[in-house]
């Protein structure tokens, strides 16, 4: 669906021309305005209101919009700068005859890559990352601590040799 087509608009129009294209398509095909109409017109002018508000939605969001230019110009890569605000920045190139585009052909992985990078920026991963730090922490704490007691308690003697003591006195328990 070509958005500025269905707002009736070209691809340099500016914002103001956005909002005033999809007003008059809102007061036109509105829902509430065909409430009392036969089934077949209602259901028709929710579909062009929804595609109008969506079509709005996009292109009066700079980066939508931007985002939605150069993917719907990905046909006119390796033709340089279309002159369009937004529009086809030239990153295309021509091989044996056929355009490539630098973007269509990532979107797979681009895709992929997005929804790592979208996790790994997400308060979820964020909160995982405070919580495995804020437990880990504990625990090198409580190393601490464990060993600052048993150093107390134990003054002179590793741990190793304690428990080495431990082996003797039980080997020695059992001969008798």
């Amino acid at each position: 669906m070509d958005y500025y087509k269905v707002l009736g608009l070209t691809r340099n129009a500016t914002k103001d021309e956005i909002k005033e294209a999809f007003r008059n398509i809102a007061k036109k095909f509105h829902p509430d305005k065909h409430s009392s109409s036969p089934k077949s017109i209602r259901d028709g002018a929710t579909v062009k209101f929804k595609q109008a508000s969506e079509a709005y939605e996009v292109l009066v969001d700079d980066r939508k919009r931007a985002d939605y230019n150069i993917r719907s110009n990905s046909s006119n890569t390796g033709r340089g700068s279309n002159g369009y605000g937004y529009g086809n920045y030239g990153y295309g190139y021509t091989r044996d005859n056929r355009s490539y585009d630098y973007y269509s052909s990532r979107k797979a992985s681009v895709s992929r890559i997005d929804i790592a990078l979208g996790y790994l920026n997400s308060r979820a991963f964020l909160l995982h990352v405070a919580f495995a730090g804020a437990l880990l922490s504990g625990l090198a704490m409580v190393e601490i601590g464990r060993d600052k007691i048993w150093k107390k308690q134990n003054s002179g003697k590793s741990f190793e040799e304690a428990m080495e003591s431990i082996q003797k006195t039980k080997a020695v328990k059992k001969k008798e």
